[in-house]
């Protein structure tokens, strides 16, 4: 049996793909810190549904915890990791920078160490779209320079890469960074627009629309980004293939659709009007993102295809549902 390391078990990307994970007879161990970003007793939630299945195992730990982590990976041999866990949100990020030092950065390290000493398979983490920051050529590509982040949350991102590049390159790890887009669905994060927007909206209440509505997102349906993490997972990068066992993709929907138009399908999913409340751009935030995807369709047969119609119907069917 497949043993798989998710960190970030209980959060949006990482329940989803434990799920997808344990349907397809791996055994997972979760770690999550449980930290209260946002709401933990939705995390609890998601965790309540996979402790469901006998193959699920979870530990509360912090990454930054050199000796915790060193531990987890000499009790477990672990086929692959998928590295997910981190300190989300760019806006954030402008508030509490040591936050994101200690997980994305120091977490990070920890989590390449383990899996140097342990010969993990392949090592597969989440990167970000931030990473493009204001780059003006689109649809971004992976050969794109990202030299330019403009939030911390970007730049630790942008570290990722680069320290899993160094690792593949010393120990020949092999590791695989994938750029997500813009996630929405089911058991989402409550920080994220969509979800504000729904609770705003069902509540009569004002919703603040950022750059008067027109910057544009690759929304992201969360089944199209855990089918792309699985297939990444088996595609194993080799250093035949090039000097270095190390990869980067884009997950995105590759079809960016402009802020009021997603407001107006979240709208008709609703049933209901927003009040809306136009603002300038925030600091830390891009005009569009876009995905080439070429790279992930060559390599894994794979582009994310779910209309942000139907995307946004699951989620708000979820949402009724779960906040009744």
């Amino acid at each position: 049996m497949t043993i798989i390391l998710v960190t970030g078990a209980a959060g949006f990307v990482g329940f989803h793909l434990s799920q997808q994970l344990l349907v397809r007879d791996c055994k997972v161990i979760g770690l999550d810190n449980l930290n209260s970003y946002y709401d933990v007793s939705l995390k609890q939630a998601r965790l309540k549904q996979l402790r469901n299945h006998d193959n699920f195992s979870f530990y509360e730990l912090n990454l930054s915890n050199r000796e915790d982590i060193a531990q987890l990976f000499t009790k477990y041999k672990f086929d692959r990791v998928v590295h997910l866990a981190a300190q989300a949100g760019v806006r954030y990020s402008l508030e509490n920078p040591n936050a994101y030092v200690d997980s994305n950065l120091v977490g990070f390290v920890n989590i390449l160490e383990g899996c140097r000493h342990s010969n993990v398979e392949h090592l597969v983490f989440a990167s970000s779209s931030s990473v493009y920051g204001t780059n003006k050529k689109i649809p971004f590509s992976t050969q794109d320079n990202v030299d330019h982040p403009i939030s911390l949350y970007a730049a630790t991102k942008k570290a990722n890469e680069l320290m899993a590049y160094t690792y593949s390159h010393l120990y020949q790890l092999p590791t695989t960074g994938l750029r997500f887009f813009t996630v929405y669905g089911p058991w989402g994060r409550p920080d994220m627009a969509y979800f504000l927007f729904a609770k705003a909206i069902l509540a009569e209440e004002p919703i603040k629309v950022f750059n008067y509505g027109k910057m544009k997102r690759d929304f992201t349906y969360i089944d199209d980004i855990v089918e792309g993490v699985i297939r990444v997972m088996d595609k194993i990068p080799h250093p035949q293939d090039s000097s270095v066992p190390y990869k980067i993709y884009n997950i995105g929907n590759n079809q960016p659709v402009e802020l009021g138009k997603f407001i107006e399908i979240l709208e008709n999913c609703l049933g209901k009007k927003a009040i809306k409340n136009y603002l300038p751009m925030q600091p830390g935030d891009v005009p569009i993102t876009y995905a080439d995807v070429a790279d992930l369709i060559q390599d894994v047969g794979f582009q994310p295809n779910t209309p942000l119609e139907i995307g946004l119907e699951k989620f708000v069917t979820w949402y009724r549902a779960y906040y009744q």
